[in-house]
């Protein structure tokens, strides 16, 4: 988690360079105040990635000396096909459609949406709650 925190310094710093040319430059209190908020996110996240990071072993990414191999293993379980991305987008289609024709269609979008998130989250749910 070494090198994500750096990447996040790096925008810290960058972001509270930027913050006051960024004021001086433009007067304009909105962006300035984003800028503000981007440093204090990256700087915040730069602060829990170090902690993380000097609490757990050094990962093969973060040491100089380590070899491909060791970063090999099993990432995860990725579906090979799945129509419930499908079914949701269709509901925030109809959601985002119900203030342009009428609010009832994003309250049905919404009941729909309901029935699309749950089939998204348990598709792989069958028999004794087997995955």
């Amino acid at each position: 988690m070494r090198q994500e925190g750096w990447t996040l310094a790096f925008i810290a710093v960058f972001m509270a360079v930027v913050a006051p040319i960024y004021w001086l430059m433009s007067y304009e209190v909105i962006g300035t105040v984003v800028l503000i908020l981007t440093f204090a996110f990256a700087a915040m996240l730069t602060v829990y990635l170090w902690l993380q990071a000097r609490k757990m072993d050094p990962r093969p990414e973060d040491r100089k000396d380590a070899e491909i191999i060791e970063g090999t293993g099993e990432l995860g379980f990725f579906p090979p096909a799945s129509l419930w991305p499908f079914w949701c987008a269709l509901v925030v289609t109809v959601i985002a459609l119900g203030p342009v024709f009428g609010w009832w269609l994003s309250i049905l979008g919404g009941a729909i949406g309901i029935w699309g998130v749950t089939g998204w989250c348990y598709e792989y749910y069958r028999g004794d709650y087997r995955h």
